[in-house]
Parts: structure tokens; sequence; C-alpha cells
């Protein structure tokens, strides 16, 4: 099997613009991704997202995560930038992929964004990357997003709550409340 290429922390660094380059409010959804198992991932044109269930499908309750972690957002730069391949992209594990600009100096704990036509809260939990992010897009990555500049910016992603239940579709708007 071919060794995975992975950034140097150099080559991360350089990519940084783009990611910061995300717009503050008037994002897109880019990608969605459904993980029905530990390590399985379905992307998705469509889900459905409600308090009670979270992204439907999704096995988020069986993963023991309390409501404040029920749905993960990741900017979509960021996990352009880590992945090096769009097709691992869903590798890091996050339902919905935006082109928004998630730090916290924009999406504070408490903001809320009409994601489709649900909406969706930030919640306070810290989203890092563990093991399996470094196994997937190396060490260097790892450091990046768990970085005092990588938190900064909520480079590994966003936990949330579903405030109001709707739908989401790939390329619908991303706007906060």
């Amino acid at each position: 099997m071919a060794q995975l290429e992975h950034l140097t922390a150099d080559a991360l660094l350089a990519g940084l613009d783009e990611v910061r380059a995300a717009p503050a409010d008037d994002g897109r959804v880019e990608l969605i991704a459904r993980r029905p198992a530990v390590d399985e991932r379905e992307l998705l044109d469509e889900a459905v997202l409600t308090p009670e269930e979270g992204l439907v499908g999704d096995s988020w309750r069986e993963r023991g995560s309390e409501r404040d972690r029920q749905l993960t957002v990741m900017n979509v730069r960021a996990a352009a930038l880590v992945a090096v391949d769009p097709e691992r992209r869903p590798l890091a594990g996050d339902q919905l992929y935006v082109d928004l600009d998630l730090g916290d100096a924009n999406l504070p704990p408490g903001s809320r964004l009409e994601v489709g036509s649900a909406v969706i809260e930030i919640t306070e939990p810290p989203h890092r990357g563990c093991s399996k992010f470094a196994a997937r897009f190396g060490r260097d990555a790892l450091r990046l997003v768990n970085s005092p500049e990588g938190v900064e910016l909520n480079l590994r992603g966003v936990n949330a709550r579903i405030v109001t239940a709707g739908t989401v579709r790939v390329g619908d708007p991303v706007r906060k409340v």
C-alpha cells in the first residue's frame, strides 16, 4: 500500500491564509457526512437534523456523546488543507463541512447558525484533534489544529447542538442568526 501523503508543518502553515479567507458570514455547506458506525462515512446530498436524533442516521448517540456534542462542524478549507486529497476530507469525522470562519472571534460558543432550514448552536466543549486525526492526516496536522493558533481558529472544528429541526443540503447557505 502506498504511503499516504501528509503535509509538512511549513506547508500546513503556508495554507492557513486560505483558511483565514473563509467568509465571516454568508457561508455555505460544502459537504455532509453521516457516520453510521465507527470509521464509516456516507456522503449525503441532503440530511435531516433534529434535536432528538442529531443528524438522522448518524451514530452520535451510540458513541455516548452528550447533546452539546450532537453535531460537529469543520471549516472545509481546513479539512482540504490537512486532507491533501479532497476524497479524504470526510475522514476528519465531522458531519458538516462549511465554508465559513469558525474561529472563536467570529463564532464564540452560544452563536447560532441557520444551516439550510435548521438552526444549530455552537457549544462550549472544545473539539480537538486526537490520535485518529494524527493517523489520518499526520502528526504535523495534529500539532497545528491543537496549537494556540489552531485552537483560536477552531481548525479542528466546533461542537454544536441542534436548536431547530430542519433539512440541510450541500450548497445551502450558512448564516449567523
